[in-house]
């Protein structure tokens, strides 16, 4: 068992989770710490204008790097560890291009910058190899999910609500099945802060004041990527809202919601066996109005997983952690049945500092 990071910055654009955790690289896990550094407006709209490559990206690139260095400083304080006692930072930096069917997946993040300021060996650029070898370089949080299942009854779904939602299917022997579901926040976070300057739909209020409108949720459905076997994967902004351009603050954040929701339920068809039941995690998970239309459309038990004595707040981070173990010893990221790589892969990409902090 040794100290791990992880860090991440996901497609909600909410900020830096830092998780710290004890891990074999294998079966077990014990978290340790958690905290998070919010990002403050202009930072998020930063972070925006570079998606697909586009403006000051190695500005911006800096600017990630060092609240991603600052936000492991805190949580080295607040849990009393000094950097010498951590093996490495799993450090996923921020995805502002996603196109594996051009074998091209880019998370931007100075992996050197990190080892420099922390004193800590950094492992990064977790989905590179993936791509490259024909997989879809998403999502990687399943073996770390399977890790924390073992014990709880199968089949089983973790339902990761980001940004973009990604569902792990755990079945009874152990075989994972994992991929993107469809949009989760980021369609309902960008009409929020479109229509009222606030970053996201508050505790699902708007959208359970308003009214979906079935014809644009029929178009937003109407897209070729739910008709795709799994394994699949998207980019933050695959989806077209256009659909719900003409609808209220109220009825737009309620199709969106529902548009998430069913695009879940689509997943179903794709799954060898029904879940007994759905655990979701991230941000989404807070949100009651979207956790009830999931319930109805899926019609089993939906429970953020908490529930199972999880954080859902920092799964993707120590995710990131654990990866970092398996690959400083070699091991798998993925698996065929989770990203569609055709043979279990290893990847990131190490940086050691000058010298290790004290």
């Amino acid at each position: 068992m040794t100290l791990m990071i992880g860090l991440m910055s996901g497609t909600s654009l909410d900020g830096v989770d830092a998780a710290l955790i004890e891990t074999d690289g294998h079966d077990r896990v014990a978290p340790l710490g958690f905290l998070t550094h919010p990002y403050d407006q202009p930072f998020r709209d930063a972070l925006r204008s570079v998606f697909g490559g586009r403006g000051d990206v190695a500005g911006v690139e800096r600017r990630l790097t060092l609240l991603h260095a600052e936000a492991v400083r805190d949580l080295l304080g607040a849990t009393g560890m000094r950097p010498e006692q951590v093996r490495a930072i799993g450090f996923h930096g921020q995805t502002i291009l996603h196109r594996p069917e051009e074998r091209r997946t880019w998370q931007i993040g100075d992996g050197g910058l990190l080892a420099e300021e922390t004193g800590i060996e950094v492992v990064c650029d977790f989905r590179s190899a993936d791509v490259a070898l024909g997989g879809q370089g998403a999502p990687l949080a399943p073996l770390y999910h399977a890790a924390r299942a073992a014990a709880l009854p199968r089949p089983l779904a973790v339902l990761n609500l980001g940004g973009v939602a990604n569902v792990t299917w755990i079945g009874r022997d152990g075989a994972l099945l994992a991929f993107d579901t469809g949009p989760a926040n980021a369609l309902v976070d960008d009409w929020m802060l479109r229509h009222t300057g606030r970053p996201w739909d508050e505790g699902g209020a708007a959208a359970a004041a308003g009214s979906l409108s079935a014809e644009a949720l029929a178009r937003l459905l109407d897209h070729p990527y739910f008709d795709l076997a799994p394994p699949k994967s998207l980019d933050r902004d695959d989806f077209d809202p256009a659909p719900v351009s003409g609808l209220s603050l109220a009825d737009g954040a309620a199709t969106l919601t529902a548009f998430t929701a069913a695009a879940v339920a689509k997943a179903l068809p794709h799954l060898p066996e029904p879940p007994l039941r759905w655990l979701a995690t991230g941000g989404g998970r807070h949100n009651p109005t979207l956790l009830a239309m999931l319930r109805e459309r899926l019609a089993a038990p939906v429970d953020p997983v908490e529930a199972v004595g999880w954080n859902g707040d920092a799964i993707e981070a120590e995710a990131f952690a654990y990866l970092a173990a398996r690959s400083l010893d070699g091991l798998p990221l993925s698996v065929p049945g989770t990203t569609g790589v055709p043979a279990p892969a290893t990847g990131g990409r190490l940086h050691q500092p000058s010298r290790r902090a004290s």
